[in-house]
């Protein structure tokens, strides 16, 4: 009993580190994960994750692994472009393919958020979407994000233009 105690009141987030390395590749190259992406994540070596490992943690951007109970990686979850002066960070969240449907992702985003309004005292976390993604839309709603807004033909992937989604949680 105490072990399933343990496991589910253990903090999940941690800082990267260079053992996240083959994991991050791995979601990295799958273009089921990657297609919603701006980024081009299949470009990405070992040395330039590594590189990002090491600079994941800043006062502007802080990127965290979230984990299971033996410490393996499972995914990344961030506040990025972090602002002091107005109290507010963009969130941002990408999950291996093995924690998609565990619940993994909802309970990540809400430790990442209870650190951005108790730690660093955030007002607002925000985030864009693109509009046909489906499931990551109904996944930010269900973890309290509420739509905000939405810019037509915002961004332009592959040559083809499409609208984002603006959400918002507030403290």
């Amino acid at each position: 009993m105490d072990q399933d105690r343990e496991r589910v009141e253990k903090k999940m987030l941690r800082k990267l580190m260079e053992k996240d390395t083959e994991y991050m590749k791995e979601w990295m190259s799958d273009k089921s994960i990657t297609n919603n992406f701006q980024i081009d994540f299949s470009v990405y070596t070992e040395e330039k994750i590594k590189s990002f490992i090491e600079n994941s943690y800043s006062d502007v951007n802080q990127h965290f692994a979230f984990v299971d109970v033996n410490d393996t990686y499972l995914g990344t979850v961030s506040l990025k472009n972090i602002s002091y002066k107005n109290r507010n960070a963009e969130y941002a969240i990408v999950t291996r393919k093995i924690a998609q449907g565990t619940g993994a992702a909802e309970r990540a985003t809400k430790e990442v958020l209870e650190y951005a309004f108790k730690k660093l005292m955030l007002e607002k976390v925000y985030l864009n979407v693109l509009e046909e993604n489906i499931r990551a839309n109904r996944f930010y709603k269900r973890c309290g994000f509420e739509l905000e807004g939405r810019a037509k033909h915002h961004i332009c992937i592959n040559g083809v233009f499409h609208n984002l989604n603006w959400y918002a949680i507030y403290r």
